[in-house]
Order: C-alpha cells, then sequence, then structure tokens
C-alpha cells in the first residue's frame, strides 16, 4: 500500500512540474563591447534563450564571427546579429536596392563626430576659392551612416590603417549612389548631422 501511495505521489509531483522549456544556443556579446571592435572568441560567449527571442541572423558559434568587425557597440549580453557587422549584414531593413557607399571625407577629423545609425547629408563643394569660385551642391539628403573610420581609431578589416582614414560609409538609394560614385573626385565632400525627423 505503501509503495503504490509513493508511486501515486511521484506521478503528481510529474504532473505539476512544468516541462524544461525549450531553448536555442546562440552568441552574445561577453562584455561590453565598442563599434569598430575585431572581434575574438573572447568577446563572445553561447547563451541559451527561447526560440521566440532569437532575432534573424543570429550567430551559433564563435567560428562564424571571428574576426569580423563591430557596426554597432554592443552591451554585455546583448545577442550578436549579422546586422551588427561590418559587411552585406550592415543593409538589413534598408529599401530594396539600397547599396553601402564609401565617401572620403575632405576633413578627416570630421568623422569623430558622426556614429553608425545617424543621419547625415552630404555635400559636395567645388572650386578653390581662388581661381574657380567655390559652390556647394547637396548629393544626398538624410542617409544613415553604416561605419566610420573613427570607431575606437581601428581600421576596416579590407582596409589598412593608413587607407581608412576620413572614411564613411552611408546607406543610399540607388538614385543617391549614382550621385555619390566618385564623387571625391569632383571636389571635397563634407557631411551636415540631421535630426530623425529631416527625412
Amino acid at each position: 500500500m505503501a509503495l503504490l501511495l509513493c508511486a501515486a505521489a511521484g506521478i503528481a509531483v510529474h504532473q505539476l512540474t512544468p516541462a524544461p522549456a525549450q531553448t536555442v544556443s546562440v552568441l552574445a556579446a561577453a562584455r561590453d563591447l565598442p563599434a569598430g571592435a575585431n572581434l575574438a572568441g573572447t568577446d563572445v560567449r553561447t547563451v541559451s534563450v527561447p526560440p521566440a527571442m532569437v532575432p534573424d541572423g543570429t550567430f551559433a558559434d564563435s567560428a562564424g564571427v571571428d574576426g569580423k568587425q563591430l557596426a554597432v557597440p554592443l552591451r554585455e549580453g546583448q545577442l550578436l546579429t549579422d546586422a551588427q557587422l561590418v559587411g552585406p549584414g550592415l543593409l538589413t531593413g534598408a529599401p530594396p536596392g539600397s547599396a553601402a557607399v564609401p565617401l572620403r571625407m575632405a576633413d578627416p577629423s570630421s568623422i569623430q563626430l558622426v556614429s553608425p545609425g545617424q543621419l547625415v547629408n552630404v555635400v559636395l563643394t567645388s572650386g578653390n576659392g581662388y581661381e574657380q569660385a567655390s559652390a556647394s551642391k547637396v548629393l544626398a539628403t538624410s542617409v544613415p551612416v553604416l561605419w566610420t573610420s573613427g570607431q575606437e581609431g581601428r581600421a576596416s578589416q579590407w582596409l589598412a590603417a593608413g587607407d581608412s582614414d576620413g572614411l564613411l560609409v552611408v546607406a543610399a538609394t540607388p538614385a543617391q549612389a549614382s550621385a555619390l560614385a566618385g564623387a571625391s573626385t569632383q571636389g571635397k565632400l563634407f557631411f551636415v548631422l540631421v535630426g530623425s525627423g529631416a527625412r
């Protein structure tokens, strides 16, 4: 009789105990990481989270991110996705046909004033103010910045340190990309910070 009571009690406890929640393993920042950081295995850790909380573009192991560069800062514990890395993932969510356009600013030090995610107007200034009168033309308005060479003073993963000075990468529509391509050969490029409501 006692054995039956113990068995019944065990069944009751088993039925009252919730089943373990289903989780998946993905990578998260192991510590606060700055934009521009080149990722190594010690910068990320594996965490278990419910599938419903996993965004698209996450990584299951560090082999897929080793050596890649962060386009944005990450807080400790924040899940890592391809949209946070310098590369094709930077255009995630951008309108179809968008292009990542690199631009070299005339004043490299101005890069320190802008961060990924900010909106800028790109301005071309031609002439030299002496023999040729200076004229300014806005080539693109309210384009989002994807990456800058000023991120923690680090070079891009595809450029040497000196080659990336003053470089800014923006997301542009096809028309904007056409106007921006090769613009630095026509004069000096500058940017103007604009608010999010300026679109």
